[in-house]
């Protein structure tokens, strides 16, 4: 059964139709790349996956579970909004740190948070604390940051930053960990090393979605490739069926961008 189920999503802004009758679905391990020229739709699709914007129509299920139904308002309140948005980690372009956290405490924060409405809080608060903590420390070990732990943002590198977000996103398990073009706002020496971190999740088979315009990268990681153009899938497959062989005009004029 495949971990999402995404069917007939779309969303508009004023007059703007920015997704079109969107469906796709994904397995668990897979990654799958969203591919296209700016404006497409693939920021918003993964924004609304998270929750960050609304759908107008469509269905989102996870694990068989219907998260999201556009006719079914009891699916759209908001005070079970925050709760679905577990199932999903978010790597924003521009990190989204807070500066006045260390990278240790940007990692801790979510998950002291939500520690608060667990029933054995007040008893083991001390241990609870501790234990996420040590998986936060873990993490940042994971992501080469094991020495900078208590820097904060100002003091780190924007790759540096990024391994933090990406930590962050991976501290609450998420089910799908998505990736919102997690290289543009990186100077080109700095990109190498979250594209390292990124291939080595889905070398341990993490669910993934990475909205990107590394090319080279999407066709080595990728289980998938979702070409979307004019906020519509046009196109998808193999890494190998969508560069090397692509089905419509409009694929191989952006993938032509990239290999002249």
């Amino acid at each position: 059964m495949a971990i999402l189920e995404v069917e007939h999503l779309s969303k508009t802004f004023e007059r703007t139709n920015v997704l079109k009758d969107i469906s796709f679905s994904l397995e668990k391990g897979q990654v799958v790349s969203l591919i296209g020229s700016s404006g497409s739709g693939k920021t918003t699709c993964l924004r609304c996956l998270n929750f960050l914007e609304r759908p107008d129509t469509g269905v989102i299920r996870v694990n068989g579970e219907v998260l999201f139904d556009a006719e079914d308002p009891v699916t759209a309140q908001e005070s079970a909004i925050r709760k679905k948005r577990l199932h999903f980690g978010l790597v924003f372009q521009s990190f989204n740190l807070f500066p006045q956290y260390t990278a240790l405490g940007n990692v801790t924060l979510a998950s002291e948070l939500l520690a608060k409405e667990r029933p054995d809080y007040k008893v083991n608060r001390k241990a609870i604390h501790e234990e996420i903590e040590h998986k936060a420390q873990v993490l940042l070990a994971q992501m080469g940051l094991g020495d900078r732990m208590n820097n904060y943002p100002h003091q780190l590198s924007g790759g540096q930053c990024q391994r933090v977000a990406i930590a962050r996103a991976l501290a609450l398990e998420p089910d799908i960990l998505c990736f919102d073009e997690p290289t543009s706002a990186l100077d080109p020496e700095l990109t190498g090393e979250v594209l390292k971190v990124i291939r080595e999740l889905a070398e341990q088979k993490r669910t993934m979605i990475i909205v990107t315009h590394e090319m080279a990268f999407a066709r080595d990681v990728s289980s998938r490739v979702i070409f979307m153009d004019d906020g519509r899938i046009l196109e998808e497959g193999t890494p190998q069926e969508v560069f090397e062989n692509p089905k419509e005009d409009r694929t191989r004029q952006f993938l032509g961008r990239y290999t002249q």
